[in-house]
């Protein structure tokens, strides 16, 4: 199974620092985001991982690339744990297919259409981390028990701030599962079916790529993947699978980016002391 990661976009929310570097390569701790996603899809059953390229993206391709004479170097000055940690990011399955032009997270997804056939397929967005990487693992029993049916995850979101989020319709089958009935774009807070918010991670059936190939531009004139998905709720079945707040994260502003570095920081000893003797000396 191919899983695509979109990383085409303009990381404007975090300008000026993202003129040069890509979002995608910010750090969160020890590695860039992207990192952790592509580790998450290898740990579900991924073959290869396909990110979805933009211009001016050089520090990804070099990123994900063997770099010989910087492992050597580290190695020469006895820091073999740091030439291991450059190895296995230059080891791991990616390739790249580039997307000339922003059009949209559905047009994206469907560059990747030769690469991913008539399989199903993977899509995590680059800027979501599930750093414990059960989410996909939990979607992908959830599309083997149901026959194969389309799952994406979702995440309760506080009821004054659906009308920020596509919210999901449907019943839930137990705790944690939603089976879908219709997909609610920015919803007015009266007006919404649910409070569970769509949380950048697919395991699309291939249908979704045929239909790509004929969605027309919606919200700001892009091709959007939630369009997509609803046309496929009129012939496919498709389910929810609800991620923890304390197990998924958004790194897409400055403010969740700071947030999740924090809370991770928090759970590793070698940092979390540190952490906290850094903010009671400002306090």
């Amino acid at each position: 199974m191919k899983a695509i990661i979109p990383a085409a976009g303009l990381g404007t929310r975090f300008l000026p620092a993202t003129k040069a570097q890509r979002k995608e390569m910010l750090p969160v701790l020890d590695r860039p985001v992207i990192q952790y996603v592509v580790e998450e899809a290898l740990a579900a059953d991924a073959d290869e991982v396909i990110i979805i390229n933009g211009s001016r993206k050089v520090a990804l391709v070099e990123h994900f690339s063997p770099s010989p004479d910087l492992s050597e170097f580290l190695i020469s000055k006895g820091k073999k744990m740091l030439a291991d940690a450059v190895n296995h990011a230059g080891d791991l399955p990616v390739s790249f297919v580039d997307q000339d032009r922003p059009l949209g997270l559905g047009h994206a997804v469907h560059c990747a259409a030769a690469k991913t056939g008539k399989e199903p397929f993977y899509v995590l967005l680059g800027d979501v981390l599930v750093p414990d990487n059960q989410v996909l693992r939990r979607m992908l029993e959830v599309h083997k028990r149901y026959n194969g049916a389309s799952v994406i995850a979702v995440i309760k979101v506080p009821r004054e701030q659906v009308s920020r989020f596509g919210i999901i319709a449907g019943s839930q089958l137990r705790e944690g599962l939603w089976k879908v009935n219709d997909l609610v774009e920015k919803p007015a807070v009266e007006d919404a079916p649910s409070e569970y918010a769509i949380f950048g991670r697919y395991l699309l059936t291939p249908t979704v790529m045929e239909l790509l190939a004929h969605t027309a531009p919606g919200a700001g004139g892009e091709i959007q993947l939630t369009d997509a998905l609803k046309t496929l709720l009129t012939t496919e079945e498709m389910y929810a699978v609800a991620v923890d707040a304390d197990e998924g994260f958004d790194t897409g502003t400055i403010e969740t980016w700071l947030e999740t570095n924090v809370r991770l920081a928090m759970r590793k000893p070698e940092f979390a002391q540190m952490l906290k003797d850094a903010i009671t000396s400002v306090g």
